[in-house]
């Protein structure tokens, strides 16, 4: 799991190599200042996906391939649906927001133009993939899908390489790269569905309305988009602070943050794999009564994912400025990557943990302490702490909100995993006590 999700973060880091060295500094800024909208299309996708999984897999597992399909073919609705409504809000705010983000330089409001409008276009692919992708997990092809994703972000590297380094397209080779890509990876599910009796076949489509069921599946994959619309915030509160504060520095930094993020989104893949893999086993053996054995699969996931996140904390404080000169030759950009680096490095190793500790829980049914440890430092903590940080200290204090979150999360995951863990117990001492 960990080298499959880690495929789409050594894409976003070779990508913003070629963006930073190819294209300039300029361009790694743009493409910086368009990642909260292209985390807004992740959480699309996930929303459209999750929701619509939630329902197919309890109907595939009842045998009620009727209602599957019907399911399947209302989630094609509403992603048109989604897809139109992204074409009329970026034709009507689109270019206002972007200027506005740019603080005024029309080189880089251009470049993040270009490089949106592509992407936005190109969203019915992306999400439409996402959906695909999905229906094949619920039907049991998960091994397919994860052999697929591999092939595709290889060729979306190829693809942007291409774009960008040969034919000189710019931050536009980038985003056709990407879209070509997904393409590519649509076409292949189509195809895999459409040569496969076991699977629902592609005729649903055109048998079943698309319409219906669209505020349920909504609902039921809101949760699961709401941590990435949370980076997305994130990353727009940060841009806003730096424009408010940043002065002439503002492109550097944006440039930089955004490399920040790439390098960070590669860092957490992995975690996310680790926790995900503790879900599975935790929610097995909690289901068959073996609370001991939960226990010692949180332990030992708990120690890998600090093992993980502890040398990318000394890579963060050491290798900063090895690390920004990966992405781009300006040395401003480059001290900057080192200088936000070595702040948010300060808690980063408890990270890890916490996500493990998260889906423990949420493995156990406990989606209210899920949530706190999940969403509360993207939708509250962070942001708050930097625009008190920025407005207060200015911009070279603020980095030191991520990890005063941290530190508060840790705190808060240490007193709800002392108290599942003390239930945890006191149940199988219990069970031990009737037996």
């Amino acid at each position: 799991m960990a080298v499959v999700m880690s495929m789409g973060g050594v894409l976003n880091v070779v990508d913003g190599i070629f963006v930073g060295h190819f294209i300039g500094s300029d361009a790694l800024a743009a493409v910086s200042l368009a990642f909260p909208v292209a985390m807004v299309l992740s959480a699309l996708t996930t929303l459209t996906g999750g929701g619509m999984s939630s329902l197919m897999a309890r109907y595939l597992g009842a045998g009620d391939r009727g209602a599957a399909g019907r399911i399947f073919a209302e989630t094609h609705g509403l992603v048109l649906a989604i897809s139109v409504g992204l074409v009329v809000l970026w034709a009507v705010v689109g270019a206002a927001l972007v200027d506005s983000m740019a603080a005024g330089n029309p080189k880089v409001a251009g470049l993040a133009q270009d490089y949106l409008q592509i992407m936005i276009l190109g969203a019915p692919a992306q999400l439409m993939l996402g959906v695909h992708a999905d229906a094949l997990r619920n039907e049991g092809r998960a091994g397919l899908i994860a052999a697929l994703s591999v092939l595709v972000n290889l060729f979306n590297i190829g693809a942007n390489g291409l774009g960008i380094v040969v034919l000189g397209l710019g931050i536009s080779g980038s985003a056709l790269g990407t879209v070509a890509a997904q393409a590519l990876g649509l076409a292949l599910v189509i195809g895999v569905r459409g040569h496969s009796k076991g699977l629902l076949p592609l005729s649903v489509l055109r048998a079943r309305n698309w319409l219906g069921a669209w505020s349920q599946i909504i609902r039921l994959g809101l949760p699961l988009c709401l941590s990435f619309i949370g980076i997305a915030m994130v990353a727009s509160v940060v841009i806003v602070s730096l424009r408010l504060s940043a002065g002439t520095d503002y492109n550097a930094l944006v440039a930089a943050y955004g490399v920040v993020t790439r390098l960070l989104g590669f860092a957490f893949l992995p975690q996310m794999a680790i926790a995900l893999a503790t879900q599975s086993i935790t929610g097995n053996n909690a289901g068959a009564g073996r609370t001991d054995r939960a226990r010692a699969a949180l332990r030992l996931a708990l120690g890998a994912a600090f093992l993980w996140c502890l040398p990318v904390v000394l890579a963060g404080v050491f290798a900063g400025t090895t690390l920004g000169s990966w992405f781009s030759d300006d040395p401003a950009v480059i001290d900057a990557v080192a200088e936000i680096l070595r702040p948010m490095m300060l808690f980063y190793a408890a990270s890890g943990p916490v996500l493990v500790l998260a889906l423990y829980v949420h493995a156990l049914g406990q989606p209210g302490r899920t949530a706190a440890l999940t969403l509360v430092k993207p939708w509250l903590l962070t942001p708050l702490l930097i625009l008190a940080l920025s407005i207060g200290f200015g911009v070279s204090e603020m980095w030191l909100a991520f990890p005063m979150a941290d530190a508060i999360i840790l705190m808060l995951a240490v007193m709800i995993g002392r108290n599942v863990l003390h239930t945890a117990g006191t149940r199988a001492a219990h069970a031990e006590e009737g037996a």
